[in-house]
């Protein structure tokens, strides 16, 4: 029941089940709720919640050139509406390119699906940096150790600075205005493959203003933009005001 519709809380279900005949107290469907670890999925109002005596690291980007592919890498995550309810989205982005490197969806902001997408995307590269928010799964020890086994030089973001991963937040803004809100999907199999057909395309065929028109994966290959007389040679990170 909680994976047809995750949207519902434990009295839902209690309804639900009372409703099929089952003979069970609304007490006992909330202790079995919690000890399964269960939770409805609805958006909250932080999605990066600190951890509780985790380490922070200052953000190493104010100013920084950004000039070759894979030199910063970061990681963020939305949330991602369904009729029923939603899935949690965790996406990484080469900042040069705006590649997506790497993506993994989860029913729960525990920190496996994070570190799915991070060992995925360290696959296909060794960036120097990689920027996070100081959420619970990116503090996590498991998330910052292999980080540090690579010798990737950890950036978060200050607090309340979300303009800190601008990137990211741009191709949140992307993958849900141009796909996800029109589709209206209402299963988990269903925004996945759209998320999956997004992404090909948001890589392989979208061109992108910030790169002078190429598409990403152009600029991560080194093909010059065909329609632009510039050169594109990468950014500097605005300073925090």
């Amino acid at each position: 029941m909680h994976l047809e519709i995750p949207a519902y809380g434990y009295r839902k279900v209690y309804v639900d089940l009372r409703k099929e005949g089952y003979d069970v107290n609304e007490k006992r469907i909330e202790r079995l709720w919690h000890l399964l670890g269960y939770r409805s999925i609805l958006p909250g109002r932080n999605l990066s919640k600190p951890g509780i005596d985790r380490p922070y690291y200052p953000y190493l980007l104010n100013g920084l050139w950004i000039t070759v592919p894979y030199q910063v890498l970061s990681a963020d995550i939305t949330y991602i509406p369904l009729r029923g309810g939603f899935i949690y989205l965790v996406s990484i982005t080469d900042w040069f390119s705006r590649s997506i490197l790497a993506w993994e969806v989860s029913n729960t902001l525990s920190v496996d699906f994070c570190i799915t997408a991070l060992e995925k995307a360290l696959e296909k590269c060794q960036p120097e940096y990689f920027n996070t928010d100081q959420g619970s799964q990116f503090t996590s020890e498991a998330f910052i150790n292999i980080l540090e086994n690579r010798s990737i030089k950890i950036s978060m973001d200050g607090k309340g600075r979300a303009i800190d991963n601008v990137y990211q937040e741009r191709g949140w803004w992307a993958l849900k205005y141009e796909k996800i809100y029109p589709g209206c999907y209402e299963t988990v199999s269903e925004v996945i493959k759209a998320i999956k057909e997004y992404y090909e395309y948001f890589n392989c065929k979208r061109p992108h203003q910030a790169l002078l028109y190429a598409t990403p994966n152009e600029i991560l290959h080194g093909i010059p933009p065909q329609f632009s007389k510039g050169t594109y040679e990468g950014f500097k990170v605005k300073k925090a005001s």
